[in-house]
């Protein structure tokens, strides 16, 4: 596993920011297929729009979460807060930061909210399982060492081969990514079911706290409240709120065929 893919003279190309891109343009591709299945008002440009408002939202808000509970380290360094190309985005801060943009962009182009995250709710858990490639090649988002037969050694310079040196450790970027995967199958076949609106973004929450609380029992690099991993808190939460969503609002009635 080597995190640069390319590098000629002073130009780098990293696996990690490669998978960003290829994640953000099959997930563009994909929203904009649901978009106009839905007959949601909004243009390519439009679209297009939205993606530059939701990405870098996303991506900084998933940086200062992780920073926050690391602030004893970038406290003390804080030039590496920048070094995203390190690791260190935390995916709940991400959603969140993300769901806050996508509101605000929903009540400006006075489109419905629900609908609309509805239609991205596949093209994100889909672009979070290409993406965990990006964590495979750089050797973060890495597991609890393991003697089982597809454990992993890492490189020594490498997130997991400096925390567990010369130590095989658990796949977790693989098994989240799989799972990313399955997630993304029921999402993408839900889609034409009826449902109200506000199921599928529900359900994709709930998925994914379930996905993400499973992982991190393999995790070696989760972070912590306490002595409770904060990925469980989190996830105990989504599930709660988004359960409560559904049952409140009814959302697994049929209402139509999309």
């Amino acid at each position: 596993m080597h995190p640069i893919l390319v590098q000629i003279g002073p130009v780098t190309i990293r696996y990690y920011g490669v998978m960003y891109v290829v994640a953000i343009a099959v997930g563009f591709w994909l929203l904009a297929r649901e978009v106009r299945r839905k007959k949601i008002p909004l243009s390519s440009e439009s679209l297009l729009d939205l993606v530059l408002w939701t990405i870098p939202i996303a991506i900084i808000a998933a940086r200062l979460y992780y920073v926050a509970f690391q602030w004893d380290y970038y406290g003390r360094n804080l030039v590496d807060i920048v070094k995203i190309w390190q690791g260190g985005l935390a995916i709940h801060g991400g959603v969140l930061g993300g769901i806050l943009a996508v509101f605000l962009f929903s009540r400006y182009k006075k489109v419905p909210f629900w609908a609309l995250t509805d239609a991205m709710v596949p093209s994100l858990i889909l672009g979070q399982a290409i993406g965990r490639i990006g964590n495979l090649m750089n050797g973060d988002a890495y597991g609890v060492p393991t003697t089982l037969p597809w454990g992993i050694r890492f490189p020594a310079d490498s997130p997991a081969g400096m925390a567990y040196p010369g130590m095989a450790t658990h796949p977790s970027m693989i098994y989240e990514m799989i799972l990313n995967l399955a997630a993304f199958a029921y999402l993408w076949a839900i889609r034409k079911k009826g449902y109200k609106d506000g199921f599928s973004t529900a359900m994709y929450f709930i998925l994914y706290a379930v996905i993400r609380s499973v992982v991190t029992l393999t995790r070696g690099d989760d972070l912590y409240l306490g002595p409770v991993r904060a990925p469980h808190v989190a996830s105990a939460i989504m599930i709660i709120v988004f359960g409560l969503f559904i049952w409140r609002g009814k959302l697994y009635q049929r209402t139509k065929l999309a």
